[in-house]
């Protein structure tokens, strides 16, 4: 079944939704977490996976991925760590057969070779070859995680693009697209003077470009 906010969301760009987002007071960005390819592009709602240090056992990278619905993001939260990757080739070869929009990760991923190759839409804070396996370990699934300082809750609403990942919560992705198509639809108008002649500083005095950004 069509998601309408996510499909509202999807014809945004980061920086729109960004501006929203401090507009509203909301601390969204997921600062530090860039795509492995500039191309990329991913907007869905989260599934999100909590990793730790690994304690007595041997610790797991987890089988979680058959659970992540069609069209959701996976979101792993390890904590910034860039020393143990929580994502490779495998994961990235089910993820796209299975329909899944993209993958976040504050941390590190593998195999960047294979999301290149089918465009599969990973977003990290970097990449290594250095497997989680007996590093890390899954404390939890679909509970409340932290990427690059933003709290993201799962069925949260994640965008990423060239520009980064943005996360708009739930309980208030009303107000933040509304916010942001009106930024959006307010920058294309200005180009659309700025086509038609005039300058810089007319256009955004006329369409009020800079209190797009001001708090409510």
């Amino acid at each position: 079944m069509t998601d309408p906010n996510v499909m509202r969301c999807s014809k945004l760009d980061t920086a729109a939704v960004s501006d929203a987002l401090d507009r509203l007071g909301i601390p969204g960005q997921c600062r530090g977490i860039k795509p492995r390819d500039h191309a990329f592009r991913m907007c869905g709602r989260a599934f999100t996976v909590l990793y730790g240090p690994r304690d007595h056992d041997k610790g797991s990278v987890g089988d979680f991925l058959d659970e992540v619905p069609v069209g959701h993001v996976v979101v792993l939260d390890n904590g910034g760590r860039e020393d143990a990757t929580v994502w490779g080739d495998i994961m990235t070869f089910l993820a796209d057969r299975n329909g899944v929009a993209g993958t976040v990760i504050d941390g590190a991923c593998r195999d960047v070779h294979l999301c290149l190759e089918l465009g599969y839409p990973v977003f990290t804070r970097s990449f290594s070859m250095r497997t989680g396996k007996d590093r890390v370990t899954v404390e939890g699934l679909n509970v409340p995680v932290n990427i690059g300082d933003a709290r993201v809750a799962p069925g949260d609403i994640l965008l990423g693009d060239s520009d980064g990942v943005v996360v708009i919560p739930r309980a208030r992705e009303a107000e933040v697209l509304r916010v942001a198509e009106e930024i959006s639809e307010v920058e294309e108008r200005i180009r659309t003077a700025l086509r038609a002649g005039k300058t810089l500083r007319q256009a955004r005095a006329e369409l009020g470009y800079h209190d797009l950004q001001t708090k409510d």
